[in-house]
């Protein structure tokens, strides 16, 4: 919202006229005829402020009809009508960073979507290539099978999987080597 003077408590000022000695009163602030067509003349500059700030037309065409309610409800505040103009700009600035705050935080609050589920077929499929490495595991000798389900499946390091087995570095490595090079041929076996 504009930065707008409050309005006097003090009665309206009393201006002279050109005949001296009657005065008429006149009250501070923009008329009504005034701010419209300040409107009218800027429509199209304070739209294309908006479309700056924000990103698609129907929100700009908001934020200016907007500023001009805000800007017409306190028009007695505007103290020089020749700063009307600088206030619709002014407020169309605020309600655009104002739309702008409403999106995102609107865009932090959504929820977020559920990660694609695995079709039926793809949940078939991995359940039968599952199988089919348990079943070619059970085939390997006991300390390959060792290697490999604490290396890959407890993702444990070389180092770690010695010390677990009692057994070597170089072990490690050759019964790791030799339990995939069994893997890789029982899996490509026809069944």
């Amino acid at each position: 919202m504009p930065v707008i003077a409050p309005m006097p408590v003090t009665r309206p000022a009393r201006i002279p006229t050109q005949r001296e000695g009657d005065e008429v009163a006149v009250t501070a602030g923009t008329t009504v005829d005034h701010l419209t067509e300040t409107y009218r003349a800027h429509y199209r500059s304070l739209l294309g402020l908006a479309a700056l700030l924000l990103d698609d037309t129907a929100s700009c065409e908001d934020v200016v009809q907007e500023a001009f309610i805000r800007v017409h409800s306190a028009r007695k505040r505007v103290r020089d009508p020749e700063k009307t103009l600088a206030y619709l700009r002014q407020t169309v600035v605020n309600l655009s960073r104002s739309a702008l705050r409403r999106r995102i935080l609107g865009l932090k609050l959504l929820t977020k979507p559920m990660p694609d589920m695995a079709s039926a077929e793809e949940g078939a499929y991995d359940q039968l290539e599952r199988d089919e490495l348990i079943k070619a595991m059970r085939g390997l000798q006991r300390r390959q099978r060792e290697v490999l389900v604490l290396r890959y499946f407890a993702d444990m390091t070389e180092a770690q999987v010695a010390e677990t087995l009692g057994i070597s570095l170089g072990s490690v490595k050759a019964y790791g080597s030799r339990g995939i090079a069994a893997l890789r041929v029982a899996m490509e076996a026809p069944a």
